[in-house]
């Protein structure tokens, strides 16, 4: 597993809020720059990465309970 860039707690948050939380703070970091989002809502293996494709960012990869997503622009 590489290191992100930064790591954003979504434990225990039900949907949407991993994703608002992604959504709000992936602006903030540099292009290019990952953020490992840890979630353990179930909804979210599959909000994340519809999120991504509707964005234009990068869903990298899935862990268990943490998805990778690297800002594209």
């Amino acid at each position: 597993m590489s290191v992100p860039d930064e790591v954003l707690d979504c434990r225990g948050q039900r949907c949407p809020l991993p994703v608002i939380n992604l959504a709000r703070r992936l602006p903030e970091l540099p292009v290019g720059a990952v953020v490992r989002v840890l979630a353990d809502d179930p909804a979210a293996a599959v909000d994340i990465p519809a999120w991504c494709r509707m964005r234009g960012q990068e869903f990298v990869t899935a862990h268990p309970n943490a998805y990778d997503v690297r800002r594209a622009s």
